[in-house]
């Protein structure tokens, strides 16, 4: 009865392995932590023809990692997410190199690309070559300035 105990932790075991790779870690790799520490419960339930081992330390493990190391995993496999194309220019600085006017648009340089530019709405302008302003928005391929 205790070596069926203990392959029940083990098959049980690489189904959560499995269901959690199948399904592109959508448990966000729990389902891989635990079906792992039930492989290894039942494994040592095998080894030691005792089931109430393989529970004991199937539980233990699963115990430690949701108490201890599921913070930890978390932080290291969770997706921060990085502003790309235009949301990582929004509050950066650019530097005026051509006159940035209401109703006349101007230039501007951001790290060493030379974009067009107009003021935002509500901005006070204009705006002089040489100064410093804030790309407050973008509208198609024109920065809106403040």
């Amino acid at each position: 009865m205790g070596r069926t105990w203990s392959w029940v932790l083990v098959v049980a075991g690489a189904a959560l392995v499995l269901v959690e790779v199948a399904f592109g870690g959508f448990a966000g790799f729990d389902l891989v932590l635990i079906g792992s520490a039930f492989v290894v419960g039942g494994a040592l339930g095998l080894l030691l023809r005792s089931a109430l081992t393989g529970f004991l330390v199937a539980s233990a493990l699963c115990a430690a990692y949701i108490l201890i190391g599921r913070r930890w995993v978390r932080g290291r496999v969770s997706v921060r997410p990085t502003a790309s194309n235009v949301d990582a220019l929004l509050g950066q600085q650019a530097l005026v190199i051509q006159r940035v006017a209401p109703h006349a648009p101007g230039q501007v340089k951001v790290s060493d690309e030379v974009w067009r530019a107009e003021t935002a709405a509500g901005a006070a302008g204009p705006f002089e070559p040489g100064v410093l302003v804030t790309i407050a928005g973008v509208h198609g391929v024109t920065l809106q300035v403040r």
